[in-house]
C-alpha cells in the first residue's frame, strides 16, 4: 500500500528538491544500495477442516503472515497417511491418530527449549492441557470448549416456563420437555453430538469412568444404561428429536424448530444471531442420583502438533506461530468470533470487560461446569473415530426402538475393545 505524505512532509521534500536543482555543479551523491531482503522461511500447515472453518483457519493464518517479514504460512489439506507437516491441526474426531502416532511429532514443550520460547505450562488452564502432565505439553490447544444447555427463552415465556430457570436435572429436563410437548413445541429438546455429550461427558458429570486404566472400554454401567433408556423413552414421546451423527441438531435450534439445545459451547457464537431465538445457555444437566453429586464436564476441540525432522530455522518459525496464538488480542478473536475457550487464566479474566453480555455468560458457563473431580479415567469414546462410529450406530439402534438400552451399550462396548485390540495405538487416546 503507498503510504500518504503529509502536507508537512511534502512541502520539506519540495524544499530539498529545489535546493538540488539551485545547485546543479554539486556532484551528487551516489545512491546507496537497498538493504537486501530477508530471507523467508515458508512453513505448511496441513488440515482437515470442511470449507467454512477452513476459511476461518485461513483468516487467522493471513493474519499472522502479514504481521512478519521472514516467516510465511500456507495452509494445505491433509493426505491421508501422509507425512506430518511443520504444523498439523488435530480436530476432536482426528486427534485419537496423532496420539496413537508420537515418534512423527516433536512435543511442544521440547519445541519451545529448543527456541528458547518462554511459555511456562503452569500459564495454561488446567483443564484445557494437552499432554500428560503441565510440565510435558504435548501440542498446543487453540479451539476448546465443553457441552452446554442452550435453550430458547422467548420459547420458555410462551409456554408459561420461567425463562431465568433453565433445568438443572435430567429430571426436571423431562419435566420441561413434556410441559413444552404440551403446549404445542414439536421439538423440545435435542442435542449435538451424541456420543460426545451422552456418553463421555454425561459420564463425566456422573463420576463415572468409560474406560478401565489399562484402556479396556466400559461404558456399559447402571448409570450410562439408565440414561440412554431415559433418552429412548423420550425419543417415543417426541420430547428428543435427533438428526445426526455432529452438530445438525444446532441447525434445527437456530432456526426456531427446537427448544433446548446440548452441544459444544463455542456454537454460541452462531446461535446467538439466530432470529426468533432468545438464547439462554446453562450448565449440562446432571442425574441427582449419581453418587459424589455432579462433578465436572470435559474440555475438547483442536490442537496443533508440530511435526519432527525438520530443520531449527522452520522450528524458530513455528514458535513465533505460537507466541502469535497466545498472544491476547489472538485470543480474544478466538473466543468472540469462534467462541471458543480462552487458553489461560490470564486472558480469561482480562478480557471478560470486553465481551458482550451473552459471550461473558457462555464462558462463565462453561468453565464453572469443567471445575471439579470427573471420572479416574477420562478417556474420550468420541475421539476415537472407529469406537464413536460403532456407538453411533448403536446408539440409532437405540432411537429406532430395535435394541434397549442395555443390550446396545453392551454390544457398542464389545465392538469398540474389538478395535482396540486391532489397534492397540488408539488406547493412548487419553484426555488432555
Amino acid at each position: 500500500m503507498q503510504q500518504k505524505i503529509q502536507p508537512v512532509a511534502l512541502a520539506l521534500l519540495l524544499a530539498c528538491s529545489g535546493t538540488a536543482l539551485a545547485a546543479p555543479t554539486k556532484k551528487a551523491a551516489a545512491p546507496k544500495a537497498e538493504a537486501k531482503a530477508p530471507a523467508v522461511t515458508e512453513i505448511e500447515f496441513s488440515h482437515q477442516l470442511n470449507k467454512t472453518n477452513a476459511e476461518r483457519l485461513a483468516a487467522l493464518v493471513d493474519r499472522f503472515n502479514s504481521q512478519q517479514k521472514d516467516v510465511q504460512i500456507k495452509l494445505v489439506r491433509a493426505e491421508a497417511n501422509g507425512k506430518p507437516t511443520q504444523l498439523n491441526l488435530a480436530t476432536t474426531d482426528t486427534v485419537a491418530n496423532f496420539i496413537a502416532n508420537p515418534s512423527a511429532f516433536k512435543p511442544l514443550h521440547q519445541l519451545l527449549k529448543e527456541t528458547r520460547e518462554k511459555l511456562p505450562a503452569s500459564d495454561f488452564s488446567a483443564d484445557l492441557l494437552v499432554g500428560a502432565s503441565k510440565s510435558k505439553l504435548t501440542a498446543l490447544p487453540v479451539a476448546f470448549s465443553t457441552p452446554v444447555l442452550f435453550y430458547n427463552k422467548r420459547v420458555f415465556r410462551q409456554a408459561g416456563l420461567n425463562p431465568d430457570q433453565p433445568p438443572r436435572t435430567w429430571h426436571e429436563m423431562q419435566e420441561v420437555a413434556g410441559t413444552l410437548s404440551d403446549k404445542g413445541v414439536s421439538c423440545p429438546y435435542t442435542s449435538s453430538w451424541p456420543v460426545w455429550v451422552h456418553i463421555d461427558n454425561v459420564s463425566s458429570v456422573s463420576g463415572v469412568p468409560v474406560a478401565d486404566k489399562k484402556g479396556e472400554l466400559g461404558f456399559n454401567g447402571l448409570m450410562q444404561v439408565k440414561h440412554v433408556a431415559m433418552l429412548a423413552t423420550w425419543y417415543k414421546a417426541r420430547y428428543f428429536h435427533t438428526f445426526g451423527r455432529g452438530n445438525e441438531a444446532d441447525q434445527h435450534f437456530h432456526d426456531g424448530e427446537c427448544a433446548m439445545l446440548t452441544s459444544d459451547s463455542w456454537a454460541h457464537s452462531y446461535l446467538r444471531e439466530a432470529p426468533g431465538v432468545e438464547l439462554g445457555v446453562a450448565p449440562l444437566p446432571y442425574h441427582d442420583d449419581a453418587y459424589g453429586g455432579p462433578r465436572n464436564t470435559l474440555a475438547g476441540g483442536a490442537s496443533i502438533w508440530i511435526g519432527g525432522g525438520f530443520k531449527p530455522q522452520e522450528y524458530k518459525a513455528v514458535a513465533k506461530f505460537v507466541r502469535f496464538v497466545l498472544a491476547p488480542d489472538t485470543q480474544m478473536d478466538l473466543a468472540r468470533v469462534g467462541g471458543f475457550l480462552p487458553l489461560t487464566d490470564t486472558v480469561r479474566k482480562s478480557i471478560k470487560s470486553k465481551l458482550l453480555k451473552d459471550e461473558e455468560q457462555v464462558l462463565d458457563v462453561a468453565y464453572a461446569s469443567m471445575q471439579g473431580k470427573g471420572a479416574e479415567q477420562p478417556l474420550r469414546v468420541s475421539t476415537l473415530e472407529p469406537v464413536r462410529i460403532i456407538v453411533d450406530e448403536e446408539l440409532e439402534q437405540v432411537w429406532a426402538d430395535k435394541k434397549p438400552a442395555k443390550a446396545a451399550l453392551d454390544t457398542a462396548v464389545s465392538r469398540g475393545n474389538a478395535v482396540l485390540s486391532a489397534k492397540p495405538a488408539l488406547k493412548k487416546a487419553v484426555s488432555f
